[in-house]
């Protein structure tokens, strides 16, 4: 496992709701990173609660985590270790109400 990967994976396993993104909750430096803080906050996950990873801040994270995940497109959403997927997932999982479920089950 590579460094980047190294670093990925204790990041995964050590957050409760963690997203790799462009840019930061308070400042997101694409639509569907800000779309993905919009859905996170409302199904009520408190900004602070969220760990989020600038991946413009790291090259080697961002190839990284499309490695890791063998998803292509940043954000990616991960709830307890467990990927969820991107914006678009996300969007899908919360107007269904699945998305709820995950993150307060």
């Amino acid at each position: 496992m590579s460094d980047a990967q190294q670093r990925i994976d204790e990041l995964v396993k050590g957050s409760q709701v963690l997203l790799f993104m462009k840019g930061s909750a308070s400042f997101p430096m694409c639509g569907f990173s800000g779309r993905a803080i919009q859905i996170l906050k409302a199904c009520g996950v408190e900004p602070k609660n969220i760990k989020t990873v600038n991946v413009l801040d790291d090259p080697e994270i961002r190839q990284g985590i499309k490695e890791y995940s063998n998803w292509p497109t940043i954000p990616q959403l991960y709830v307890k270790g467990e990927f969820i997927g991107g914006s678009d997932i996300m969007m899908e999982m919360y107007e269904s109400g699945e998305l709820q479920q995950v993150l307060n089950g």
